[in-house]
């Protein structure tokens, strides 16, 4: 996977409490199909692992809208409320294919819901060349 700074939402973002913006916005210039002819995704990963008072979750949302202040913001993905405990450092917690047809201004959403957190860290973006890792049991 190719990650560059430009194309970060998040690095190393720490989100503890209610509904967080990224850090950054992608300004895509103009409303346009981006990645035409080589699919681009968004890809959200734990960086540090998070922990909880109590069973805090966290939704994560894709949303674009056609002015920076997201007045009108439209939500392209949401995972839904994750549990804290699956909340590890290295976990992927999303990985979406960007649609045709975005606005201009692209940004992720984090919702902390039932309690808050009290540590961990996100980093997200856009991504080209998918990297995928697999886990073999020894054959001795």
């Amino acid at each position: 996977m190719f990650m560059d700074r430009q194309n970060l939402f998040s690095s190393a973002q720490a989100v503890t409490t209610g509904s967080t913006a990224s850090t950054d916005v992608i300004d895509l210039g103009s409303v346009r199909d981006i990645g035409a002819g080589e699919e681009l995704e968004v890809i959200v990963v734990i960086d540090t692992t998070f922990t909880s008072g109590g069973s805090g979750t966290m939704d994560f949302k894709l949303q674009t809208d056609s002015a920076v202040g997201f007045g009108t913001v439209t939500t392209l993905f949401s995972t839904g409320a994750i549990a804290v405990a699956t909340l590890v450092a290295g976990y992927s917690v999303a990985r979406w294919k960007i649609p045709r047809g975005v606005s201009r201004y692209l940004r992720m959403q984090y919702v902390v819901a039932t309690a808050d957190m009290t540590a961990g860290t996100i980093t997200s973006g856009i991504s080209i060349g998918r990297q995928d890792t697999a886990v073999y049991a020894d054959a001795l």
